[in-house]
């Protein structure tokens, strides 16, 4: 039995909702998965505060519409879609739908979508590459730390 206009009206706000909490939204290809393995994407993806939903393309496009910041997504709609909201760590979200890519070889990433602005698919790639916030953070503070040292003061002075 087909969901029920009140399912698919839940399921809108639901990816609504998830839409606006997330910075960058992923949309893949996922024909020729089974269950288990779209569990196993969503696994992986969970601890980077990723979310992965599957649902027909003429639902996404009335999550979409009218929500300039998420309308180009409409260009990558065709087929198999799922969509990853992807809402803290971007690098490590990229990085778990890769590997998982390796793994499964049966995976597609179209494009993205982030502040409004489509991305393709080595726009992706290049975000997934910038180090992460941890890594910037200890790059600032052993610059820091070594500035520290050459301009302090020697005990012996």
């Amino acid at each position: 039995m087909g969901k029920t206009l009140a399912d698919k009206k839940a399921l809108v706000a639901e990816i609504k909702k998830d839409l606006s909490e997330a910075q960058l939204a992923l949309i893949i290809d996922y024909r020729g998965l089974t269950v288990a393995e779209i569990t196993d994407l969503r696994r992986r993806l969970r601890p980077t505060g990723t979310t992965c939903t599957v649902a027909k393309n003429t639902l996404m496009r009335i999550a979409i519409d009218g929500d300039a910041t998420w309308q180009p997504m409409a260009e990558f709609l065709a087929q198999s879609t799922a969509v990853l909201c992807v809402k803290e760590n971007l690098g490590g979200a990229i990085k778990a739908y890769q590997d998982f890519q390796k793994a499964s070889k049966k995976t597609e990433l179209r494009g993205g979508v982030m502040e409004g602005r489509a991305l393709n698919p080595d726009n992706v790639k290049a975000i997934g590459d910038l180090p992460s916030k941890e890594q910037l953070m200890a790059q600032v503070a052993g610059a820091l730390n070594s500035c520290l040292l050459y301009t302090s003061p020697s005990p012996r002075d």
